[in-house]
């Protein structure tokens, strides 16, 4: 079985991944970032992903461009995969792909890409660009991966399609031929690495993102990986099964990360006192924009169900909806709840900090041992082999409507067990509700570290 990667997102972008007042640990500054992405490669990440931002999403007021600093970052560290997002629309398939083959040759293949098909028409709007509607956005995007696949990969590349045009364009250097990058450096026993989805091709791997039918069959014949936004564990089963279906019916087979919010504690009331400190911080003015803007974006699928269609006002306060995931807890709470998630076919967790730095490091040397004594067990215990993850594909008819009809438990909503928790705190005089506590009802920092 394959080890669980784990990576991580690049603060790239101002005001961390809360929109909350709450103090952080956490800068957009570069030299910040490269520090952490030492701290992350020394404690066994396999990649990092940088955000795209032309403009201001009601979040950070300020945004590095991702492929320059994804460079910076590779130019800092050995062994770390940096996934730079793009955005359709202002980058060009010709610029990406000789932008991503430069930087493949500078690293040692150690850029990938991530294809962003948009959500924010404002941004677009503002710099004079075409914005197409929900499903043409990811056709969009198909024509944009099978262009840089086809400029990386053929002597000669043409292309008449609805957004891109190519008549026998040829680009050198082509990038390194793929080695796989799925799994930690480190030897684990019998945990072994699998194949990329299309190892021995040239280029970066390609990750994509989305929550929509629209884009989960594109994922399915095009991508290498698939992130998903947090949510419940029902939902996750649902999509992970149909775009491992969808690949699997276009003879691929892709993986997929699930994005979460980790706060993982010596105690478990340590860590959901954290939560309930973060969302009583929260913005309202700044949640609610995003809230609005995220709300139009997650319906503007066919189906209405788009990313952050399902999401509350307290969901994003993190703004993938990375609370929803459940990270919250105990080292071992939050390593356990990692292995339901592999269990639920998850290849890779994308984790996010209220303090980066630290917290990424407590999280390596507390949780991550952890999840590979877990996964050990599972391997040891037979039960790994009935997980819907990468290497258990492809699966007959019959395993597949298996898989999708397993019963579910269901997820725990974590802001409401903190709210809960603090408010007998307050009650009982302690911690978050003493006399020493500010004018939000935060408590003692001493006794509970936030």
């Amino acid at each position: 079985m394959a080890p669980l990667n784990f990576a991580f997102w690049v603060p790239n972008v101002s005001r961390g991944l809360v929109n909350s007042k709450v103090p952080q640990r956490t800068s957009h500054d570069l030299d910040y970032n490269i520090k952490l992405a030492q701290i992350a490669e020394e404690k066994g990440f396999t990649f990092a992903l940088t955000q795209i931002r032309f403009m201001s999403a009601h979040d950070g007021d300020e945004q590095y461009e991702s492929v320059s600093y994804s460079h910076a970052l590779l130019a800092q560290t050995k062994k770390l995969n940096v996934i730079a997002a793009i955005l359709p629309g202002p980058w060009h398939p010709a610029l990406t792909a000789k932008t991503f083959a430069s930087i493949d040759h500078y690293t040692g293949g150690r850029i990938s890409i991530n294809v962003v098909s948009g959500w924010y028409k404002q941004e677009q709007a503002a710099m004079g660009l075409e914005w197409p509607e929900h499903d043409g956005r990811y056709v969009r995007s198909t024509e944009f991966i099978r262009s840089i696949r086809g400029l990386w990969n053929e002597p000669s590349f043409s292309l008449d399609g609805q957004f891109y045009k190519f008549d026998n364009y040829s680009m050198e250097p082509k990038p390194s031929i793929r080695v796989s990058t799925s799994s930690p450096s480190t030897n684990h026993g019998t945990l072994h690495s699998s194949k990329a989805p299309t190892e021995g091709t040239r280029g970066p791997i390609i990750f994509m993102g989305g929550n929509s039918a629209a884009a989960r069959r594109m994922a399915g014949t095009e991508a290498d990986w698939f992130f998903l936004n947090g949510n419940d564990d029902e939902t996750f089963t649902k999509w992970i099964l149909d775009v491992r279906a969808n690949a699997q019916a276009a003879g691929r087979r892709i993986k997929v990360g699930i994005h979460g919010f980790v706060i993982a504690k010596p105690t478990t009331e340590e860590a959901y006192l954290q939560l309930n400190h973060i969302v009583n911080g929260a913005n309202p003015e700044q949640v609610s924009q995003l809230y609005e803007a995220f709300k139009e974006a997650g319906k503007s699928a066919p189906e209405g169900e788009g990313m952050w269609a399902k999401a509350n006002f307290k969901d994003l306060v993190q703004y993938n909806e990375g609370f929803r995931t459940g990270l919250i807890g105990s080292y071992d709470d939050v390593a356990r709840r990692i292995i339901q998630l592999k269990s639920l076919g998850a290849d890779l967790v994308l984790t996010a900090y209220l303090h980066f730095q630290d917290e990424l490091a407590e999280f390596g040397d507390k949780v991550i041992p952890l999840v590979r004594q877990y996964e050990q067990e599972a391997i040891d215990s037979g039960e790994a082999k009935s997980w819907p993850t990468f290497e258990n594909y492809p699966v007959p008819e019959d395993v597949a409507a298996k898989w999708a009809h397993k019963k579910v438990s269901g997820t725990v909503d974590h802001i409401a067990v903190a709210e809960q928790l603090a408010s007998k705190k307050r009650a009982n005089g302690e911690a978050n509700g003493d006399s020493n506590g500010d004018a939000n009802g935060h408590g003692d920092a001493k006794r509970i570290k936030v």
